[in-house]
């Protein structure tokens, strides 16, 4: 199953403050706390899910790599946490339970569940709680790219049809951007609190309003060209710089350039997805690229200068005289750079020698007289050392 944005998880914007993430965990882990939710395991991978994403949208590096390369820019991310995805309760308690101020120690709140009056130390949840944001959906494109473009990275402008706000109500979904009132059922806050009596004592919680469905304002006259949506459908031209060095399958985040958001918000993101045109002479084999090279007899024997394919064109090389099939040439920088800017691999010339198939008779009695000679017999130790070269091909 995909992993949600984590800016969803948390609901919050791509330029949410670092307070802001935090509050917006805070908030999230005590709604789907287990003291609260006994025995739902949906609850608890709820919980789980937005752990992760904190883990992640607080530390100002991960960030960075997550809004760039989404998933798989963090995945399997040095430095501690658990963004791999492989974490328990008890690591989420003891990493985060500073940012509750001592109430999320353990596996409960305090040690006494959620008795007295409401939420105790966490600030009377929910009875501030601010109108819901729209979010928008996500977009998802496919772009394509050759081995040059990997390699020195491109910029491409990409035709999209999306959602964008209402050009007419810009966007409020009412006549005129004002034909709405503040919600008489929660007053604008969105949602509405209810105190219920338990055996652990009095339990405060919250909902969303089911008048304005959180919004905090009921639209008392709707936009006659969206009929209230806040958004049309229209196309627009993105500009999208890709770094050198994705990956085929890899994912980039276009923070905000997907569709708008129902009635104002937050609009979504455009995930772009790498699919890499295969190279007809050279193979990529992570940031290393290989060729292989096809001699004739006579220059694998004799020596001479050969012309090798490069990502930027052909370059020239020798050949030592008695140049062996499965000798790697390794042309140093001719690969491809780290998407991570951690150096550029190689390129990696693999030598065979082309062994004609139908031979004249003059060329069948030259080459029987050559198997008379020395210099033509094969050795134990020629086999063995043409082997390991080939076994060390990608070291």
């Amino acid at each position: 199953m995909a992993k949600r944005d984590y800016y969803e998880v948390l609901e919050v914007s791509r330029n949410a403050t670092e307070e802001e993430i935090k509050k917006a965990y805070r908030q999230k882990a005590i709604q789907y706390h287990p003291d609260k939710n006994p025995g739902d395991k949906k609850a608890e991978e709820m919980f789980k899910e937005a752990a992760q994403a904190y883990e992640v949208l607080s530390n100002p590096e991960k960030r960075q790599r997550y809004d760039q390369f989404g998933h798989a820019g963090v995945e399997g991310a040095a430095g501690g946490g658990f963004s791999g995805g492989g974490f328990t309760m008890e690591d989420i308690f003891s990493q985060f339970g500073d940012i509750f101020g001592g109430h999320f120690g353990g596996s409960s709140f305090g040690g006494s569940s959620f008795g007295g009056s409401g939420f105790g130390g966490f600030g009377g949840f929910g009875s501030s709680r601010e109108p819901r944001v729209n979010r928008g959906s996500n977009l998802r494109i496919k772009v394509k790219l050759n081995l040059k473009e990997v390699a020195h990275g491109t910029e491409k402008k990409i035709k999209v049809k999306k959602q964008v706000a209402c050009a007419h109500c810009k966007g409020s979904g009412a006549e005129g951007g004002s034909a709405y009132s503040t919600c008489s059922t929660c007053n604008g806050r969105g949602s509405v609190t209810r105190v219920t009596n338990t055996i652990l004592g009095r339990m405060q919680t919250s909902s969303v309003c089911p008048d304005c469905q959180g919004e905090g304002k009921i639209i008392t006259n709707k936009c006659s060209h969206c009929h209230g949506e806040g958004i049309e459908s229209k196309d627009e031209i993105i500009n999208i710089k890709i770094p050198a060095g994705v990956e085929d399958g890899m994912q980039l985040s276009l923070s905000g350039k997907g569709n708008a958001a129902r009635r104002g918000g937050i609009n979504g993101d455009l995930i772009v997805v790498i699919e890499t045109i295969d190279h007809p002479e050279l193979i990529r084999e992570g940031n290393h690229l290989i060729h292989n090279l096809l001699l004739s007899f006579p220059t694998a024997s004799l020596g001479g200068t050969v012309e090798i394919p490069t990502v930027d064109g052909k370059v020239k090389v020798k050949i030592d005289p008695g140049t062996q099939p499965g000798k790697i040439l390794r042309l140093r920088g001719k690969g491809l750079p780290s998407v991570n800017q951690y150096g550029t691999g190689d390129l990696l010339v693999n030598i065979s020698v082309y062994i004609p198939e139908n031979l004249s008779r003059e060329e069948r009695r030259m080459i029987e007289s050559m198997e008379q000679s020395d210099n033509f017999k094969t050795s134990p130790s020629l086999s063995k050392k043409i082997f390991t070269k080939f076994r060390n091909l990608f070291d």
